[in-house]
Protein backbone atom coordinates (compact mmCIF):
# COMPACT_ATOMS: atom_id res chain seq x y z
CA UNK A 1 0.00 0.00 0.00
CA UNK A 2 1.26 3.49 -0.85
CA UNK A 3 2.40 5.56 2.18
CA UNK A 4 -0.02 9.44 1.94
CA UNK A 5 1.70 11.92 0.50
CA UNK A 6 2.74 14.15 3.28
CA UNK A 7 0.50 17.75 3.12
CA UNK A 8 2.66 20.99 2.41
CA UNK A 9 4.08 22.86 5.45
CA UNK A 10 1.33 26.07 5.77
CA UNK A 11 2.86 29.88 5.14
CA UNK A 12 2.35 32.21 7.54
CA UNK A 13 1.38 35.70 7.50
CA UNK A 14 1.64 38.26 10.05
CA UNK A 15 -1.10 40.54 10.43
CA UNK A 16 -3.31 42.58 12.90
CA UNK A 17 -5.79 41.37 15.12
CA UNK A 18 -7.64 44.02 13.47
CA UNK A 19 -7.24 42.88 9.65
CA UNK A 20 -10.28 41.41 7.95
CA UNK A 21 -8.88 37.92 7.73
CA UNK A 22 -8.11 37.70 11.51
CA UNK A 23 -11.27 38.83 12.48
CA UNK A 24 -12.64 36.54 9.84
CA UNK A 25 -11.32 33.60 11.35
CA UNK A 26 -11.54 34.91 15.01
CA UNK A 27 -15.26 35.05 14.98
CA UNK A 28 -15.55 31.32 13.21
CA UNK A 29 -13.05 30.23 16.19
CA UNK A 30 -15.24 31.94 19.31
CA UNK A 31 -18.49 30.23 17.16
CA UNK A 32 -16.80 26.90 17.23
CA UNK A 33 -16.34 27.38 20.78
CA UNK A 34 -19.33 28.65 21.63
CA UNK A 35 -21.43 26.01 19.57
CA UNK A 36 -19.34 22.80 21.46
CA UNK A 37 -18.29 24.55 24.96
CA UNK A 38 -19.71 22.14 27.49
CA UNK A 39 -23.37 23.16 28.79
CA UNK A 40 -22.12 22.33 32.66
CA UNK A 41 -19.97 24.98 32.36
CA UNK A 42 -22.17 27.29 31.40
CA UNK A 43 -21.80 30.07 28.71
CA UNK A 44 -18.71 30.60 26.67
CA UNK A 45 -17.38 33.72 26.82
CA UNK A 46 -16.06 35.84 24.31
CA UNK A 47 -13.06 37.94 24.57
CA UNK A 48 -11.72 39.42 21.14
CA UNK A 49 -7.19 40.31 21.75
CA UNK A 50 -6.28 43.92 21.81
CA UNK A 51 -4.45 44.96 18.81
CA UNK A 52 -1.40 46.16 21.37
CA UNK A 53 -1.12 42.92 23.06
CA UNK A 54 -0.04 41.47 19.53
CA UNK A 55 2.48 43.74 18.06
CA UNK A 56 6.54 42.77 18.22
CA UNK A 57 7.91 42.73 20.81
CA UNK A 58 5.47 41.94 22.82
CA UNK A 59 3.83 39.91 20.61
CA UNK A 60 2.23 38.43 17.05
CA UNK A 61 -0.65 37.20 15.51
CA UNK A 62 0.12 34.60 12.30
CA UNK A 63 -2.95 33.38 9.84
CA UNK A 64 -2.38 30.15 8.58
CA UNK A 65 -2.93 29.18 4.86
CA UNK A 66 -1.47 26.82 1.97
CA UNK A 67 1.77 27.81 -0.04
CA UNK A 68 0.03 29.23 -3.30
CA UNK A 69 2.09 32.04 -3.41
CA UNK A 70 -0.91 33.90 -3.61
CA UNK A 71 -1.32 36.76 -1.13
CA UNK A 72 -4.88 37.05 -1.55
CA UNK A 73 -5.39 33.40 -0.90
CA UNK A 74 -7.93 32.14 1.62
CA UNK A 75 -6.49 32.13 5.35
CA UNK A 76 -7.71 28.66 7.49
CA UNK A 77 -6.19 29.25 10.98
CA UNK A 78 -4.83 31.36 13.37
CA UNK A 79 -3.12 32.28 16.68
CA UNK A 80 -0.96 34.49 18.42
CA UNK A 81 1.88 35.03 21.09
CA UNK A 82 1.58 37.89 23.69
CA UNK A 83 3.81 39.18 26.54
CA UNK A 84 2.02 38.64 29.97
CA UNK A 85 4.88 39.29 32.11
CA UNK A 86 7.88 37.78 34.08
CA UNK A 87 8.04 34.13 35.48
CA UNK A 88 9.03 34.23 39.00
CA UNK A 89 12.13 34.18 38.21
CA UNK A 90 11.90 37.43 36.50
CA UNK A 91 12.15 35.90 33.10
CA UNK A 92 9.84 37.16 29.95
CA UNK A 93 6.92 34.94 29.89
CA UNK A 94 4.58 34.75 26.85
CA UNK A 95 1.07 33.36 26.41
CA UNK A 96 -0.47 31.38 23.15
CA UNK A 97 -3.77 32.27 22.29
CA UNK A 98 -6.59 31.58 19.81
CA UNK A 99 -4.45 28.88 18.10
CA UNK A 100 -7.52 27.45 15.55
CA UNK A 101 -7.93 25.82 12.46
CA UNK A 102 -11.45 25.33 10.21
CA UNK A 103 -11.81 21.67 10.85
CA UNK A 104 -11.61 20.66 7.31
CA UNK A 105 -7.75 21.97 7.59
CA UNK A 106 -7.18 19.72 10.72
CA UNK A 107 -5.26 16.61 10.42
CA UNK A 108 -2.37 18.22 8.74
CA UNK A 109 -0.17 18.70 11.17
CA UNK A 110 -0.73 22.38 10.59
CA UNK A 111 -1.79 23.26 14.16
CA UNK A 112 1.86 21.69 15.27
CA UNK A 113 3.52 23.90 12.84
CA UNK A 114 1.45 26.72 14.00
CA UNK A 115 2.50 26.02 17.74
CA UNK A 116 5.99 25.78 16.60
CA UNK A 117 5.92 28.73 14.75
CA UNK A 118 4.53 30.52 17.56
CA UNK A 119 7.57 29.32 19.89
CA UNK A 120 10.45 30.35 17.61
CA UNK A 121 9.14 33.46 17.53
CA UNK A 122 8.39 33.97 21.24
CA UNK A 123 12.20 32.68 21.51
CA UNK A 124 13.43 35.01 19.00
CA UNK A 125 11.27 38.17 21.41
CA UNK A 126 13.31 36.69 24.09
CA UNK A 127 10.80 34.73 26.34
CA UNK A 128 12.25 32.39 28.46
CA UNK A 129 8.45 30.36 28.99
CA UNK A 130 5.55 29.97 27.08
CA UNK A 131 1.50 29.28 28.60
CA UNK A 132 -1.84 28.66 27.62
CA UNK A 133 -4.80 27.85 28.96
CA UNK A 134 -7.41 25.10 27.38
CA UNK A 135 -10.54 23.83 27.94
CA UNK A 136 -10.49 19.63 28.97
CA UNK A 137 -13.32 19.22 25.79
CA UNK A 138 -10.21 20.37 23.57
CA UNK A 139 -8.71 16.63 23.50
CA UNK A 140 -6.88 16.99 20.61
CA UNK A 141 -5.77 20.28 21.33
CA UNK A 142 -4.51 18.76 25.06
CA UNK A 143 -2.86 16.49 23.14
CA UNK A 144 -0.48 18.40 20.71
CA UNK A 145 0.41 20.52 23.46
CA UNK A 146 1.23 17.90 25.78
CA UNK A 147 3.58 16.50 22.87
CA UNK A 148 4.99 19.90 21.49
CA UNK A 149 6.89 19.58 25.85
CA UNK A 150 3.88 21.37 27.40
CA UNK A 151 3.20 20.11 31.56
CA UNK A 152 0.07 21.20 33.43
CA UNK A 153 1.17 23.99 35.67
CA UNK A 154 -1.33 26.25 38.05
CA UNK A 155 -3.79 28.80 36.78
CA UNK A 156 -1.74 31.64 35.52
CA UNK A 157 -5.16 33.88 35.24
CA UNK A 158 -9.34 33.71 35.47
CA UNK A 159 -9.76 32.63 32.18
CA UNK A 160 -13.35 31.07 32.87
CA UNK A 161 -13.63 29.31 29.65
CA UNK A 162 -10.41 27.71 30.54
CA UNK A 163 -9.97 24.29 32.80
CA UNK A 164 -6.40 23.35 31.90
CA UNK A 165 -3.13 25.30 31.98
CA UNK A 166 0.04 24.37 30.81
CA UNK A 167 3.77 25.67 30.52
CA UNK A 168 6.86 25.18 28.67
CA UNK A 169 10.27 26.65 29.67
CA UNK A 170 12.20 27.64 26.63
CA UNK A 171 15.35 27.47 28.63
CA UNK A 172 17.75 25.20 29.22
CA UNK A 173 16.97 23.96 32.89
Amino acid sequence: MPATPKAPDPVFREVSVTDAGSLALLTAYFSDRQSSFPVEQGAYRTTFPVAGDFLPPNGVFLLVGEPSGNPEQAWVGCGGIRRIGDTPGGAARYEVKHLWLQPGTRGRGWGRSLLAELERRARLFGAAELVLDTNASLRAAGALYRSAGFADCPPYNDNPNATNWYRKSLTRD
